[in-house]
Formats: structure tokens, sequence, C-alpha cells
């Protein structure tokens, strides 16, 4: 006789961390006035960020995995999509 084993899914989350450098242009789109100083500019942090991020997405960016992948439970517990 043939013993029946059972089995319970459990959905796994696993995140990859990768990083990437590139090299944002200091341009008028990142410059601003100094407010101390209206004959001045001074570099917006939050538009480099910005840029930057936009040029991450370009497919000619190479990224580089960052230590081990993080393996957790997932939050939302769901039946596998062959159940």
């Amino acid at each position: 006789m043939e013993q029946k084993t059972y089995s319970i899914s459990v959905r796994l989350k696993r995140t990859k961390i990768e990083y990437a450098f590139v090299s944002v242009p200091v341009d008028g789109n990142v410059m601003e006035p100094d407010p101390e100083d209206a004959t001045k500019l001074r570099v917006n942090s939050e538009k480099v960020f910005e840029a930057a991020k936009r040029m991450g997405a370009e497919t000619a960016i190479l990224w580089a995995q960052e230590g081990e992948s993080l393996i957790e439970i997932h939050p939302w517990q769901t039946a596998p999509p062959r159940a």
C-alpha cells in the first residue's frame, strides 16, 4: 500500500540588491540659484538623484549584484498558480 504524503505551499520572496554607477552631467538641469547670493548657482541634489535614477533605467547601464539575495516569507500568502 502506497503511503500518502502532504505538503504545504509557502510563497517566498527573493530580493537581489544590485548597484551601478552613473555620471550625471553638471548642467542647467541640476543647478539652481543660490538663495544667499543670486549671482551664484548651486547643485540641487534632488535633481541630481532624479537624473541618476532616469539614467539607471537605461538598458546600457551595467548592474552588479551586491552581496547575497535576501529570501523571506512573502507577506501575501496565496495559492500557487497551478493550484
